[in-house]
């Protein structure tokens, strides 16, 4: 009988408390392989350095890394509930690109008929963007931004060679700022759509073990 290798892990990131509960409280089942959830805390350094600390020690050197949770949309017509796959992410110290994207929007397409799905760059921010900052960023080609993404993938590629990926929900968006999250229909919305995607998650992560049968 052939020893079949482990399947690779999967660690999926994600930064705040309410991000957190929303993928506790999601379908976790269908899992490919091992999962592992991170809240790494908020902004990019905390994401980098809670990152870096997990894919450094223990974890399996072929983990795969996929950041998550909420973004502020940068183009006119988003809305809260939308859904971001990034095609890349990228901040001053570099660009990092991902994997599986059309899968991914395929199977939120799937998951979640009718929901909007934009792909494209995903910026990393070391602060709250609102108002004008949203046009400055968005003119560099960016579709959405958000504090942890891309310290989350530079971390990760940076510990070694690993497929990874960000899936974002709008929270915030140009004609939709978000005051308090929680508090207001979108953020609301966006807390639903975040807790229903797990199975996307999974399933992109599948798609990466194929090769691995």
């Amino acid at each position: 009988m052939t020893n079949q290798p482990a399947p690779a892990p999967l660690l999926i990131a994600c930064a705040l408390g309410i991000e957190r509960l929303a993928l506790r409280t999601g379908d976790r089942s269908g899992a490919g392989g091992p999962v592992t959830f991170v809240r790494t805390g908020m902004g990019p350094r905390a994401a980098e350095r809670s990152v870096t600390r997990l894919l450094a020690g223990p974890a399996p050197a072929d983990t795969a890394v996929l950041a998550t949770g909420f973004c502020a949309g940068l183009a006119p017509g988003m809305h809260p509930g939308d859904l971001v796959v990034a095609e890349e992410t990228r901040d001053p110290r570099g660009t990092v690109p991902c994997v599986g994207t059309e899968l991914l929007v395929k199977e939120l397409v799937r998951l979640l008929p009718g929901r909007t799905v934009h792909t494209g760059p995903l910026t990393g921010s070391d602060h709250v963007v609102r108002g004008p900052e949203r046009s400055d960023l968005l003119a560099t080609g960016a579709i959405a931004v958000d504090m942890e993404s891309a310290a989350t993938l530079l971390a990760a590629v940076r510990t070694g060679e690993r497929p990874v990926a960000a899936v974002r929900v709008v929270v915030d968006a140009p004609e939709h700022e978000l005051v308090r999250i929680g508090t207001v229909r979108g953020g609301i919305s966006a807390f639903r759509v975040l807790r229903s995607i797990l199975p996307a998650f999974f399933e992109w992560h599948r798609s990466l073990l194929l090769p691995r049968r």
